[in-house]
Parts: structure tokens; sequence; C-alpha cells
């Protein structure tokens, strides 16, 4: 927005405190380089917009706003002489990117020293050299310390997570393998089992009937129901009688067997009906090892469907085989994660999703909203373990108005009214020395704020903290700009 230019004055100027030490003939080139404008209520500048110029007010009211999510949040409010705002870093020329980080807007009719961008630059690196030099390298130390210290939090998490995974396929794996072993002791001794029956003398009619007979049993085991404790140790009473009836040898190690496939009383009496009494232990013992073996590969089955699983969700929370703009299902990203933490989570911590399916997916950087997951997760498993490590976290989505709500909810003490406002600030921490570097929720805000132009807020009480982010369900501008071709 353009106001009306009025004359400039060096000796007005001059008095401003950012000009005050500035030479007279200094002054001179100031007001034939710049301009004095003079601006009705409204506003000067919009945030995101390129920082053409470098403003400084001689007299008037500012608000300065910063934009979070679809809002204009005020930042600051002033009357003081000489405030100054706009392309305040020009001197670091094209290295930074030159845009206006705030809003900024009148509220009575104000006046302002306005002097070009690249002008601001040239003045900077004439009249102050060695300054420069001091501020490129207080920025650019800044930033790379701050760039430094957020892959630290990264790594950490990363660890913290490659720790998790480890624990979590471990227990697969060694089941795979424990099976595996088991199985080819099975089938060894069912081998065994079929060549004593084979060394009688039956006809190819039972050797048949024991076939169908062994091809029924896998198909009941595949079949089996789920059965109560309490359920499961009547059943294996009675199986175990029966065994003992028909002079079954070690009857009470074959029933638990023989009722976690499904078979009971009935089904064995079809067996007796079915072979001669006297190859009757033998087809048991050889139907045992069947059932065995069925039960092993289910459980091999089991243990590397896990697996696969559990590197489904690396890839998904890496998002290493995606773009890093696209349209994510906020679902997926959760699960992947929670899943990815789960080691971390532990079993005395109760996890409840409380998921609206029916919300669309979202244009997104799903790899980084996985982080703040991470980060807002690890901060509610922390904060319930300091309170003796048991409680609940409960992921809630939900259309909030025209953006999507991911609310994070846990049972711990809650964060206190005293510090509330300062949790997203970069290095605060409650946490022990050692435990975090303080960049978490403010890598989180900055990946929510910034990057997706969301929300990111705190409702707190003790038992009852609620970290929830908003997000757009449509992109905008620059978001769309920024998505591959």
């Amino acid at each position: 927005m353009n106001g009306q230019v009025v004359p400039c004055s060096p000796q007005e100027v001059g008095s401003l405190f950012l000009f005050e030490k500035l030479s007279p003939e200094q002054l001179g080139q100031l007001c034939a380089a710049g301009r004095v404008e003079q601006f009705e209520p409204g506003p000067v500048y919009v945030e995101g917009e390129p920082a053409t110029c470098f403003y400084v007010m001689v007299e008037g009211t500012v608000v300065l706003s910063r934009r979070v999510g679809g809002d204009d949040v005020e930042v600051n409010r002033t009357s003081q002489r000489g405030v100054y705002s706009g392309s305040m870093q020009a001197y670091l020329g094209d290295r930074v990117r030159q845009v206006y980080n705030n809003s900024m807007r009148v509220t009575e009719t104000s006046r302002f020293f306005v002097l070009p961008a690249d002008t601001f630059a040239e003045f900077m690196q004439e009249w102050f050299p060695m300054a420069v030099h001091l501020l490129e390298g207080l920025f650019f130390g800044s930033k790379n310390t701050q760039r430094a210290i957020g892959q630290r939090e990264r790594l950490l998490a990363l660890g913290s997570l490659s720790a998790g995974l480890t624990h979590e396929l471990n227990n697969p794996a060694a089941a795979a393998v424990r099976a595996t072993a088991t199985l080819r002791e099975r089938v060894g001794k069912m081998r065994h089992k079929l060549a004593i029956i084979a060394q009688g003398s039956y006809s190819p009619e039972v050797m048949a009937n024991l076939i169908d007979i062994q091809e029924r049993t896998a198909e009941r085991v595949a079949k089996a129901p789920t059965l109560s404790p309490l359920e499961a140790s009547d059943r294996e009473d009675t199986v175990t009688d029966w065994l003992d009836d028909h002079d079954i040898p070690e009857g009470w190690r074959i029933a638990p067997t023989f009722v976690q496939a499904g078979l009971d009383v009935d089904w064995l009496d079809q067996i007796a009906a079915a072979v001669d009494e006297e190859i009757l232990p033998n087809a048991i013992g050889w139907l045992n090892y069947t059932v065995e073996t069925e039960l092993l590969m289910d459980e091999i089955n089991d243990s590397t469907t896990r697996i696969s699983h559990l590197v489904d969700a690396a890839k998904q929370y890496s998002q290493l085989d995606r773009a890093p703009y696209q349209h994510a299902d906020v679902h997926e990203l959760l699960d992947s994660t929670l899943l990815m933490l789960s080691g971390k989570i532990g079993s005395r911590i109760e996890v409840v999703k409380d998921y609206d399916r029916t919300l669309p997916k979202i244009p997104a950087y799903p790899a980084e909203l996985n982080q703040v997951w991470t980060n807002l997760i690890d901060n509610a498993v922390s904060a319930i373990n300091s309170t003796g490590g048991e409680g609940t976290l409960t992921v809630r989505t939900a259309l909030e108005h025209d953006r999507l709500l991911v609310e994070f909810r846990d049972t711990g003490p809650g964060v206190p009214n005293d510090i509330r406002g300062r949790i997203f600030d970069p290095f605060f921490t409650t946490k022990p020395v050692g435990e975090g570097t303080g960049l978490g929720l403010d890598i989180s805000w900055r990946i929510v704020v910034n990057k997706h132009h969301g929300t990111l807020q705190v409702e707190s009480e003790p038992g009852d903290t609620r970290f929830q982010v908003l997000l757009p369900l449509t992109a905008t501008d620059d978001e769309t700009s920024e998505e591959p071709a």
C-alpha cells in the first residue's frame, strides 16, 4: 500500500534514535534517497510479500501482526517514534529470502521515513562495514546453531525410535526363529510316526482314511475358535480324560495342543470310529504332530506379518519413497508414529484412538507432520511417566470448522500456568538435564504454523492436558507452488 509522499526534513529524520549519530551529510543522503510517506488508517504491507522497503515511524501508531493459521495475531502495538520494520535484513542480499515476516498497519494517520531495500543495503555496507560483518556473523551463526541443535533433536528422536523399532522387530523375529526350529523337529517326528504306521499291515483304504483325517484336522486348525482361559481349561480336562480312557500315552501333554487347535471330544470320537483300535495311539500321535505343525506355521506367519507391518510403518513414518509434499491421510501418519513409538509408550499407558475416519486427506508434508506427532507423543509419555507411569494417551481427530483437528490428550500433571506461555520458546524445557533440548515444541510449532499455515495450541489442567494441531483442508497459493509437478 502506497501512502502520500510528504516533504522529508533531514532535521526531523535525524531526531529519530536510529539516525541520531549520522552526520548532516548522511542525513541529506538519506532524505535524497528515501522519502517520507503519510498513511491513513489501514495496512502498510502484508506478511509474505517481497520486502521492498525499510520503514521508520516518524509519528503515529503502528500495529505488527503475524499470520497464525487463518488468523492475524497481533504481536506488537506502539506509538514510539523511531520504531522500524520491513526489510531489516536487506544488507544480507539474496542469501536470505527477502520477504516481510509480519504485517504492519496503522490505526491513525501516521508518517514513516521509507527507504528502498537496495538503497538501505548500500548505505549499511558503505557507512557501517564492520557492523554489517558482525551482524552477518550473528545472523548466520545463530541460524547454524539453531540448525545444528535442531538436527541433534531429530537425531535424539531417531535414536529413540530406532531403539523402539529394534525392540519391536526382535520379538517377532525371535518368535519366528524359535518356531522354525521347533517346526523342523515336529516334521521329523511326524515322518517317523508315519513310517511306523506305514510298516503295519494296513490296507490302502485305512491309509487313505488317515490322510483324509489329517487334511480335515488341518482345516479345523485354521478355523479354531478363541476360548477364554476357563473354557480352555475345562475342555483340556475333558480331552485329557478321553485320551486316558483310550490308553493314549501322555494325554495331559497332547490335550492343550488339541484344544488350541479347536479339536474336542466329538472330533476325537470320529477319529476313533475311523481307525482300528490298535492304530489309534499312533494315529493320535501323528495327528498331534500335524496340529503342532499347523500351529507353528501360523505362529511363523503371524511373526513375519508383524515384521512386515513394522517395516511398512517405518516406511510410512520416514516417507522415504514418497514426494515431500502430497495429499496425506493423517490417520495413516498417526498410526505409523504410534507403532514406531510403541516400545517407548510401553504397556502401562493405554492408547485410545478416537478417529473420525470420514475426514479427507489434506495437503501436507507428511514426514514433517510425523515429526510433530513424535514430539507431542513423546511429551505426553514423559508427562504420564512423571506421575508413576500409568495413564491414558488419547489421540483424537475431528473437523473443527474448516480445519482438521488432531488432538493429543494425556492424563499427566498438566502444564503450570506460569510457564504455559513459554513452552513453545526455543530451548525451554521442563525435563531433567540431559533428557531434552527444549526444541521439540519449537520445531513442532514452526512445522505446523510456518510450513502448514496451521495452529498449535495447548489447553491444560492437572490430569487433562491437550495439545491441539489445527491444519487447513486446502492448500494455500505458496504451498501449491512448492508441490512437485
